[in-house]
């Protein structure tokens, strides 16, 4: 890596180190609303080393207690970019269990890790969200992997029954990234093939400024199969999108 990155990672690696010292020693002794305040923010100071901004649109849709996230993906930022706004619980793909630091952190904030060529296990994670969606918000990424923000792919339906069992609402939320400077999409934050963390943090910081949207979309009941709901989440998302393909 070039040295001019140097600097901005020794920040970061600081910023890590700040997050693991209030999960360890701060969390323990918060209310959950504290531990909610301190996510967004540590989240949210996360973006601007990465000279992010953030842009929320018709945030007012989102209810509160429990409820389904359902998001397009794009990056391993995109859980950090929503924890920004608002904190909530994810479902992961097992892989990001290992990660350095990040992995950790993740375990640490509830994440739930799914190994989708496993049924039994994703069948244990719908029982848990399920249980979970009574009381928490959970996010997913139904596309099962990653993008390069300039498309959407089919949504796996599997997990949306979780929302069916708990009779939970499911909200979806568009997430795109553009350049501050001409306010184009940009695929620099793109997490794709084989690209490590690290050349994805390298990337990202050699990018222009870029801004985060959120975009939030009308709630969805669950009064239907979740392939139906699978299929109308996806419309939603993908129509919102369109307007910048």
């Amino acid at each position: 890596m070039r040295l001019i990155l140097i600097y901005p990672l020794l920040k970061i690696g600081v910023h890590l180190i700040k997050g693991i010292w209030i999960l360890l020693l701060v969390f323990p002794f918060c209310t959950p609303h504290e531990q909610q305040q301190r996510i967004r923010l540590w989240c949210y100071k996360l973006l601007l080393l990465f000279n992010i901004d953030l842009v929320i649109r018709d945030g007012d849709y989102l209810g509160q207690g429990g409820y389904l996230l359902v998001a397009n993906h794009i990056s391993w930022i995109d859980i950090h970019v929503i924890n920004a706004f608002r904190p909530h619980y994810f479902v992961a793909k097992s892989e990001v269990a290992s990660w350095p630091i990040f992995g950790w952190i993740a375990k640490k904030l509830g994440t739930l890790f799914i190994e989708r060529e496993r049924a039994q296990s994703l069948r244990n994670t719908v029982m848990q969200m399920a249980d979970l969606l009574q009381v928490q918000a959970i996010c997913i990424f139904p596309e099962g992997t990653s993008s390069d923000g300039m498309q959407i792919r089919p949504f796996k339906s599997n997990v949306f029954e979780a929302a069916i069992l708990a009779q939970a609402p499911i909200y979806s939320v568009a997430i795109q990234y553009f350049l501050v400077h001409s306010g184009e999409k940009t695929p620099a934050p793109a997490f794709t093939g084989e690209m490590g963390l690290l050349d994805s943090i390298a990337t990202l910081l050699r990018a222009p400024a870029i801004y985060a949207e959120l975009t939030f979309l009308p709630v969805l009941l669950p009064g239907h199969d979740r392939k139906t709901l699978a299929e109308a989440s996806q419309g939603l998302i993908a129509s919102r999108l369109r307007k910048y393909f």
